[in-house]
C-alpha cells in the first residue's frame, strides 16, 4: 500500500491523486483482511490435517504393537494350559475363561490401570482354588484344635535324642517300669496267654526289623501298666521298650509333664487333625529305623467296650514303613478295673487281668502287591486298617471267652 501511495505521489504531485490510482486503492484496501486470512487459514488446516494424520500413523503403529503382544502372550496362554490339561482335567474345563480374562485384562490396562487391578483381583477370586498340600491342611486343622502347651520343642528333642535324653530317659523308663510291674504283677491277678510271642517280637527279630504292636484302650493304665508282664532286661530297658503315642491335652499340658511323657518316650499326638501331623510322621521315623512302636488304633480310651471302627493311623506307619513291619495284635480285658474311669481315679488291688498275644499279621504280599498295583496311600491305609479290625474281632472274642472262665 506504501508503494502505491508513493507511486500516486511521484506521478501527480503531492496531495494529489487522480481517479484510477483511487480506485485502485480502494479496490485493494478491503480484499487485502481477506487474502491473509484465507492464507492463514489454509496454512492451520494443512498443519492440522499433517498433525492428524501423523497421530493415526502412531495410533496404528501402537495398536499393532499391542495386538502382537496380545497374540503372543495368548498364545503363551494356550500352549501352558495345553500343558497343563494333560495332567489336570480342571484345567481344561477352566482354560478358556483364564484366557478370555487375561485378553479383557490386557485391554483394560491401556486405558486405566486402577481398573486392571480390580479385574486382576477379581480374577484370582473367581478362579478355583488349589487343593492344600497335606502338611498346609494338617496346619489349618490344628489351628482349630484348642493346644494348652507349646509341644514343638518335644518333637525336636524326640526326633533326635541325645546321650542326656537317654540318660533321663532310662531313668523314666526304669522307675515306671518297676512301678507297672508291682501294680500288675503284685498288687492285681495277671494272666497273660501267647506270652513267648510279644518276648520273641521284642527281642528275637532281625536288626532293622520294626514292631508295631496294636491293643484295644480301656483305662488310662493300659500304657505303661501292660508291659508290666514284660522280663525287667526289657520293660526297664530305654533302648527296647516301646515308642507310644499319648494324648497331647492330656499327658502334654506344662513342661514338667511333657518332659516326663517325653523321656518315657511317648510321642504327644493332637487328635483330630488326621493322620497327616507329626505324631505320625515320628512314629514313621521309628519304625524307619527298625524300633517298636505300639499303636492304640481306637484313637481314645474306649470306656463303654464298644466295637469302634479304628483309625488309619496305624495303616499308614504301616504302609509307608521301608521295611514291612512285624504286626502284633494284643486285646486285653480287666485293665479298666484296676485303674477306673471314674473319679475317683485310684489303682485298685486284687482284680483280674487277661492279656491275649494274638499271632503276628503277615501282611508283607498283600502290601507289596498295592505297591505293585499302585494303589493310592489313602485306599491302601484303610485296607490294611480293614484287615487289623477284622483280625481285632476274633481275638476280642477269644480274649472275653478266656476272661470269663477266669471269673
Amino acid at each position: 500500500m506504501l508503494s502505491i501511495c508513493r507511486n500516486v505521489t511521484k506521478i501527480n504531485g503531492p496531495n494529489v491523486s487522480t481517479r484510477p490510482t483511487m480506485g485502485r486503492y480502494m479496490r485493494y484496501m478491503p480484499c487485502m483482511p481477506y487474502h491473509v486470512q484465507r492464507y492463514h487459514s489454509q496454512k492451520y488446516i494443512a498443519e492440522q490435517h499433517q498433525l492428524q494424520q501423523d497421530n493415526n500413523q502412531q495410533q496404528q503403529q501402537v495398536g499393532n504393537n499391542q495386538s502382537k503382544s496380545q497374540m503372543n502372550a495368548t498364545t503363551t496362554i494356550e500352549s501352558s494350559l495345553k500343558s497343563s490339561s494333560s495332567s489336570s482335567a480342571a484345567a481344561t474345563v477352566f482354560s478358556p475363561y483364564v484366557k478370555d480374562s487375561y485378553q479383557k485384562q490386557q485391554q483394560l490396562q491401556m486405558h486405566h490401570k486402577p481398573q486392571q487391578q480390580h479385574s486382576q483381583n477379581s480374577l484370582s477370586h473367581q478362579m478355583p482354588p488349589t487343593p492344600p498340600s497335606t502338611s498346609a491342611a494338617a496346619n489349618t486343622t490344628q489351628s482349630q484344635v484348642h493346644i494348652p502347651y507349646n509341644i514343638d520343642w518335644v518333637f525336636e528333642g524326640l526326633r533326635k535324642p541325645s546321650k542326656l535324653w537317654y540318660i533321663c530317659s532310662q531313668l523314666a523308663i526304669l522307675a515306671v517300669g518297676l512301678f507297672s510291674k508291682f501294680v500288675l504283677v503284685f498288687m492285681n491277678k495277671t494272666r497273660v496267654y501267647n506270652k513267648e510271642r510279644l518276648i520273641e517280637a521284642v527281642a528275637k527279630r532281625p536288626t532293622g526289623v520294626p514292631l508295631v504292636t496294636v491293643s484295644n484302650h480301656h483305662s488310662c493304665f493300659d500304657d505303661p501298666g501292660l508291659w508290666g508282664v514284660l522280663p525287667i532286661r526289657y520293660v526297664c530297658n530305654t533302648f527296647k521298650i516301646r515308642w507310644s503315642m499319648a494324648a497331647h491335652d492330656i499327658c502334654f499340658t506344662n513342661k514338667y509333664h511333657s518332659m516326663f511323657f517325653m523321656f518315657g518316650k511317648c510321642i504327644p499326638v493332637i487328635r483330630g487333625i488326621g493322620v497327616y501331623q507329626d505324631a505320625v510322621n515320628l512314629c514313621i521315623q521309628k519304625a524307619k529305623q527298625g524300633h517298636w512302636v505300639h499303636v492304640f488304633p481306637e484313637g481314645k480310651v474306649n470306656m463303654t467296650k464298644e466295637e469302634m471302627r479304628l483309625k488309619w493311623g496305624v495303616g499308614r506307619i504301616i504302609y509307608e514303613s521301608p521295611r514291612v513291619p512285624i504286626i502284633l495284635p494284643m486285646w486285653h480285658e480287666g485293665m479298666d478295673e484296676v485303674l477306673p474311669n471314674v473319679e475317683p481315679y485310684i489303682l485298685k488291688w486284687g482284680k483280674k487281668v487277661t492279656l491275649n498275644v494274638g499271632k503276628p499279621i503277615d501282611l508283607n504280599d498283600f502290601i507289596d502287591d498295592l505297591k505293585c498295583r499302585g494303589v493310592p496311600e489313602p485306599e491302601a491305609r484303610k485296607l490294611i486298617t480293614d484287615k487289623i479290625q477284622e483280625v481285632f474281632h476274633h481275638l476280642r472274642l477269644e480274649t472275653e471267652e478266656l476272661h470269663k472262665k477266669r471269673n
